[in-house]
Protein backbone atom coordinates (compact mmCIF):
# COMPACT_ATOMS: atom_id res chain seq x y z
CA UNK A 1 0.00 0.00 0.00
CA UNK A 2 1.31 3.61 -0.96
CA UNK A 3 1.15 5.63 2.14
CA UNK A 4 1.31 9.69 1.73
CA UNK A 5 1.23 12.50 4.30
CA UNK A 6 -1.39 13.58 1.92
CA UNK A 7 -3.58 11.01 3.42
CA UNK A 8 -4.08 12.93 6.66
CA UNK A 9 -6.01 15.23 4.86
CA UNK A 10 -8.91 12.65 5.26
CA UNK A 11 -9.14 12.80 8.82
CA UNK A 12 -11.32 16.19 9.09
CA UNK A 13 -13.46 14.89 6.52
CA UNK A 14 -13.97 10.98 8.33
CA UNK A 15 -14.59 13.23 11.60
CA UNK A 16 -17.09 15.41 9.39
CA UNK A 17 -18.85 12.50 8.26
CA UNK A 18 -18.78 10.50 11.88
CA UNK A 19 -20.29 13.70 13.22
CA UNK A 20 -22.48 13.78 10.75
CA UNK A 21 -23.62 10.24 11.00
CA UNK A 22 -24.22 10.79 14.47
CA UNK A 23 -26.63 14.08 14.06
CA UNK A 24 -28.80 11.99 11.96
CA UNK A 25 -29.10 9.12 14.03
CA UNK A 26 -29.56 11.15 17.12
CA UNK A 27 -32.23 13.21 15.61
CA UNK A 28 -33.96 10.16 14.12
CA UNK A 29 -33.95 8.15 17.52
CA UNK A 30 -35.21 11.09 19.36
CA UNK A 31 -38.01 11.63 16.65
CA UNK A 32 -38.63 8.79 16.17
CA UNK A 33 -40.44 7.99 19.16
CA UNK A 34 -42.70 10.35 19.43
CA UNK A 35 -46.05 9.86 17.56
CA UNK A 36 -47.91 13.07 15.47
CA UNK A 37 -50.69 14.14 17.08
CA UNK A 38 -52.56 12.88 13.53
CA UNK A 39 -51.54 9.73 14.21
CA UNK A 40 -50.76 8.95 10.41
CA UNK A 41 -47.89 7.06 9.11
CA UNK A 42 -45.24 7.66 6.47
CA UNK A 43 -47.10 6.00 3.87
CA UNK A 44 -50.12 7.48 4.77
CA UNK A 45 -48.22 11.04 4.85
CA UNK A 46 -47.11 10.24 1.50
CA UNK A 47 -49.73 9.32 -0.14
CA UNK A 48 -51.78 11.90 1.33
CA UNK A 49 -48.85 14.37 -0.56
CA UNK A 50 -49.16 12.38 -3.48
CA UNK A 51 -53.03 13.06 -3.58
CA UNK A 52 -53.07 16.50 -2.82
CA UNK A 53 -50.62 17.25 -5.68
CA UNK A 54 -52.69 15.23 -8.15
CA UNK A 55 -50.27 12.92 -8.94
CA UNK A 56 -51.74 8.90 -8.92
CA UNK A 57 -49.00 7.36 -10.92
CA UNK A 58 -46.18 6.98 -8.60
CA UNK A 59 -46.91 3.95 -5.92
CA UNK A 60 -45.80 4.24 -2.28
CA UNK A 61 -44.19 1.02 -1.61
CA UNK A 62 -42.02 -0.52 1.55
CA UNK A 63 -38.53 -1.69 1.05
CA UNK A 64 -36.08 -2.90 3.93
CA UNK A 65 -34.17 -1.28 5.87
CA UNK A 66 -33.17 1.37 8.43
CA UNK A 67 -33.40 4.90 6.64
CA UNK A 68 -32.94 3.74 3.20
CA UNK A 69 -36.14 5.50 2.30
CA UNK A 70 -35.38 7.00 -1.57
CA UNK A 71 -37.63 8.18 -4.57
CA UNK A 72 -36.96 6.09 -7.57
CA UNK A 73 -38.33 7.67 -11.09
CA UNK A 74 -37.31 5.51 -12.94
CA UNK A 75 -40.02 2.83 -10.82
CA UNK A 76 -42.19 6.25 -10.12
CA UNK A 77 -42.19 4.64 -6.49
CA UNK A 78 -41.33 6.46 -3.38
CA UNK A 79 -39.66 3.63 -1.27
CA UNK A 80 -40.00 3.80 2.79
CA UNK A 81 -38.62 2.00 4.98
CA UNK A 82 -39.42 -0.16 7.49
CA UNK A 83 -39.23 2.12 10.11
CA UNK A 84 -40.96 4.90 8.27
CA UNK A 85 -43.92 3.56 6.28
CA UNK A 86 -45.65 2.36 9.58
CA UNK A 87 -44.38 4.63 11.94
CA UNK A 88 -46.60 7.46 13.33
CA UNK A 89 -43.63 9.22 14.66
CA UNK A 90 -42.64 13.36 13.65
CA UNK A 91 -39.36 11.62 11.76
CA UNK A 92 -41.54 9.12 9.90
CA UNK A 93 -43.85 12.59 8.95
CA UNK A 94 -40.55 14.27 7.44
CA UNK A 95 -38.90 11.75 5.58
CA UNK A 96 -42.00 10.54 3.75
CA UNK A 97 -42.78 14.39 2.97
CA UNK A 98 -38.53 14.93 1.74
CA UNK A 99 -38.93 11.79 -0.65
CA UNK A 100 -42.56 13.23 -1.90
CA UNK A 101 -40.24 16.53 -2.10
CA UNK A 102 -38.46 14.65 -5.20
CA UNK A 103 -41.29 13.45 -6.61
CA UNK A 104 -42.05 17.40 -7.23
CA UNK A 105 -38.97 17.54 -8.35
CA UNK A 106 -39.21 15.13 -10.83
CA UNK A 107 -42.33 16.36 -12.18
CA UNK A 108 -41.65 20.09 -11.70
CA UNK A 109 -38.49 19.28 -14.35
CA UNK A 110 -36.27 20.77 -11.34
CA UNK A 111 -32.84 21.59 -13.16
CA UNK A 112 -29.82 20.12 -10.73
CA UNK A 113 -32.29 17.17 -10.12
CA UNK A 114 -32.06 16.16 -14.05
CA UNK A 115 -28.05 17.20 -13.43
CA UNK A 116 -27.71 15.17 -10.65
CA UNK A 117 -28.77 12.33 -12.75
CA UNK A 118 -26.92 12.62 -15.63
CA UNK A 119 -24.07 12.42 -13.54
CA UNK A 120 -24.95 9.06 -11.98
CA UNK A 121 -22.66 7.11 -14.58
CA UNK A 122 -19.85 8.97 -14.69
CA UNK A 123 -20.00 9.25 -10.87
CA UNK A 124 -20.00 5.19 -10.51
CA UNK A 125 -17.50 5.31 -12.89
CA UNK A 126 -15.05 7.93 -11.11
CA UNK A 127 -15.50 6.62 -7.52
CA UNK A 128 -14.18 3.37 -8.55
CA UNK A 129 -11.74 3.82 -11.00
CA UNK A 130 -10.41 7.20 -10.49
CA UNK A 131 -8.38 6.23 -7.31
CA UNK A 132 -7.34 3.32 -8.25
CA UNK A 133 -5.81 4.94 -11.75
CA UNK A 134 -3.88 7.36 -10.03
CA UNK A 135 -1.65 4.79 -7.85
CA UNK A 136 -1.50 2.39 -11.04
CA UNK A 137 0.19 5.73 -12.31
CA UNK A 138 1.91 6.45 -9.38
CA UNK A 139 3.26 2.59 -9.05
CA UNK A 140 4.37 3.08 -12.80
CA UNK A 141 6.16 6.23 -12.76
CA UNK A 142 9.06 5.00 -14.44
CA UNK A 143 6.95 4.79 -17.60
CA UNK A 144 6.56 8.50 -17.88
CA UNK A 145 3.74 9.97 -20.17
CA UNK A 146 1.97 7.00 -19.55
CA UNK A 147 2.53 7.22 -15.79
CA UNK A 148 1.02 10.47 -15.63
CA UNK A 149 -1.36 9.65 -18.48
CA UNK A 150 -2.93 7.30 -15.87
CA UNK A 151 -2.77 10.02 -12.96
CA UNK A 152 -4.91 12.28 -15.22
CA UNK A 153 -7.32 10.39 -16.20
CA UNK A 154 -7.81 9.25 -12.71
CA UNK A 155 -8.01 12.64 -11.07
CA UNK A 156 -10.48 13.47 -14.12
CA UNK A 157 -12.78 10.68 -13.34
CA UNK A 158 -12.99 11.77 -9.60
CA UNK A 159 -14.03 14.97 -10.59
CA UNK A 160 -17.05 13.77 -11.72
CA UNK A 161 -17.71 12.46 -7.73
CA UNK A 162 -16.87 15.55 -7.07
CA UNK A 163 -19.61 17.54 -9.25
CA UNK A 164 -22.38 14.70 -8.12
CA UNK A 165 -22.05 15.51 -4.71
CA UNK A 166 -21.90 19.26 -4.84
CA UNK A 167 -24.96 19.28 -7.02
CA UNK A 168 -26.53 16.32 -4.65
CA UNK A 169 -26.96 19.49 -2.16
CA UNK A 170 -29.16 21.97 -3.56
CA UNK A 171 -31.28 18.93 -4.57
CA UNK A 172 -31.60 17.71 -1.00
CA UNK A 173 -31.85 21.30 0.54
CA UNK A 174 -34.60 21.83 -2.09
CA UNK A 175 -36.79 18.49 -1.27
CA UNK A 176 -36.75 19.17 2.71
CA UNK A 177 -37.67 22.61 2.26
CA UNK A 178 -40.81 21.60 0.21
CA UNK A 179 -41.45 18.86 3.11
CA UNK A 180 -41.57 21.57 5.60
CA UNK A 181 -44.05 23.71 3.24
CA UNK A 182 -46.23 20.77 1.96
CA UNK A 183 -46.41 19.89 6.01
CA UNK A 184 -47.45 23.31 6.95
CA UNK A 185 -49.76 23.41 4.48
CA UNK A 186 -51.54 20.19 4.42
CA UNK A 187 -51.25 20.28 8.41
CA UNK A 188 -49.41 16.88 8.67
CA UNK A 189 -48.20 18.27 11.66
CA UNK A 190 -49.36 20.73 14.34
CA UNK A 191 -47.64 23.09 16.42
CA UNK A 192 -44.27 22.47 17.29
CA UNK A 193 -44.20 18.97 15.70
CA UNK A 194 -43.07 21.08 12.91
CA UNK A 195 -40.00 21.57 14.82
CA UNK A 196 -39.23 18.23 15.20
CA UNK A 197 -39.80 16.88 11.53
CA UNK A 198 -37.20 20.48 10.68
CA UNK A 199 -34.55 18.74 13.26
CA UNK A 200 -34.46 15.63 11.67
CA UNK A 201 -34.20 16.95 8.22
CA UNK A 202 -31.43 19.16 9.04
CA UNK A 203 -29.35 16.62 10.68
CA UNK A 204 -29.88 14.65 7.26
CA UNK A 205 -28.61 17.48 5.07
CA UNK A 206 -25.34 17.29 7.40
CA UNK A 207 -24.51 13.86 5.82
CA UNK A 208 -24.90 15.51 2.40
CA UNK A 209 -22.47 18.55 3.15
CA UNK A 210 -20.05 16.38 4.95
CA UNK A 211 -20.05 13.67 1.66
CA UNK A 212 -19.22 16.55 -0.37
CA UNK A 213 -16.64 17.52 1.45
CA UNK A 214 -14.62 14.05 2.31
CA UNK A 215 -15.07 13.98 -1.43
CA UNK A 216 -13.24 17.34 -2.27
CA UNK A 217 -10.77 16.47 0.40
CA UNK A 218 -10.00 12.98 -1.64
CA UNK A 219 -9.62 14.59 -4.58
CA UNK A 220 -7.13 17.19 -2.87
CA UNK A 221 -5.59 14.07 -1.35
CA UNK A 222 -5.23 12.15 -5.05
CA UNK A 223 -3.46 15.21 -6.36
CA UNK A 224 -0.88 15.75 -3.75
CA UNK A 225 0.12 11.99 -3.84
CA UNK A 226 0.31 12.22 -7.49
CA UNK A 227 2.98 14.74 -7.58
CA UNK A 228 5.61 12.69 -5.13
Amino acid sequence: MIFHWSYLLLIPGMLLMFWAQSQVKGAYRKYSRVPSSLGLTGAQVAERILSTMGISSVSVELIEGELTDHYDPSASAVRLSRGIYNSTSLAAAAVAAHECGHVLQDRKGYTFMNVRASLVPAANLGSQLGPALVIIGIVLSSLGSLSALFVNIGIFLFAAVILFHIVTLPVEFDASARALKLIDQLDILQGDEKKGAKAVLQAAAWTYVATAVYAVLQLAQLILMSRR
